[in-house]
């Protein structure tokens, strides 16, 4: 589904400046009663994509709500916490460096694997080499998630959206991608906009949130039947 953002918290439709375009995946939980008693909630979020894509950007306007279009080639971790629903979120923010020799660029290491509760992996709408680095990290981390039986989410982001001109990754083809992924897509402009950013983390989250829920509701409804199977058991013994 392609929708221009609605603000969170919203039921009515509101249409902001086509800067944002956003495909959810397929499959969607409630989570309102979702770590309820937990006063504080972690998030693990680790960026990825190929180099000059805008991921540092991207991570600074989402702390700062500033534009900062220069960065030097350094990996940061970054702790922010926002509110979500009331509730404060806490995002550690690993801002990872790209592999230099061209044939590693997918390259994701085990360790970021293991600790990453999510993904945003990033691309310039005016690079498809960029965008073709993002496919290949895909699949390194849906083999991965199949490996360490991991509930790991992912949002692609397609970045530079305000230089329509030197456009050369369709907004179709990333769509598809996250279709064909079951994952996430954003497209969004880090240098013009603040709000379109927010949403990409604050979605990242929701999915991560409703993958615990589903995590833990499977092995919940498994031991309500061993409860119940132990009552009558010991019924029928008496």
């Amino acid at each position: 589904m392609l929708n221009t953002c609605t603000p969170w918290g919203s039921t009515s439709r509101l249409y902001y400046p086509p800067m944002v375009v956003q495909v959810k995946p397929r499959v969607r939980y409630s989570s309102k009663t979702m770590e309820g008693n937990q006063r504080k909630v972690e998030a693990n979020v680790l960026l990825l994509g190929a180099e000059n894509v805008g991921k540092s950007a991207l991570t600074v306007r989402f702390l700062t709500r500033r534009f900062i279009g220069e960065y030097g080639d350094i990996e940061s971790i970054y702790s922010h916490t926002d509110k979500i629903d009331g509730r404060d979120i806490c995002f550690n923010i690993w801002d990872s460096l790209c592999p230099q020799n061209g044939e590693e660029s997918g390259y994701i290491s085990d360790r970021q694997l293991q600790w990453a509760d999510g993904y945003i992996l990033v691309y310039s709408i005016c690079d498809h080499a960029s965008f073709n680095v993002v496919r290949q990290q895909v699949q390194c981390i849906r083999q991965a998630k199949q490996k360490l039986a991991s509930t790991a989410q992912i949002i692609i982001v397609g970045n530079k959206r305000d230089l329509q001109h030197r456009r050369t990754v369709s907004s179709e083809e990333g769509r598809l991608l996250a279709l064909s992924a079951d994952c996430g897509f954003f497209e969004v402009s880090a240098a013009e906009t603040y709000h379109g950013v927010l949403m990409v983390f604050h979605e990242l989250f929701e999915l991560i949130r409703e993958a615990r829920a589903l995590k833990k509701g499977p092995a919940g409804f498994k031991g309500i039947v061993r409860s119940m199977s132990a009552v009558f058991g010991r019924k029928r013994t008496e």
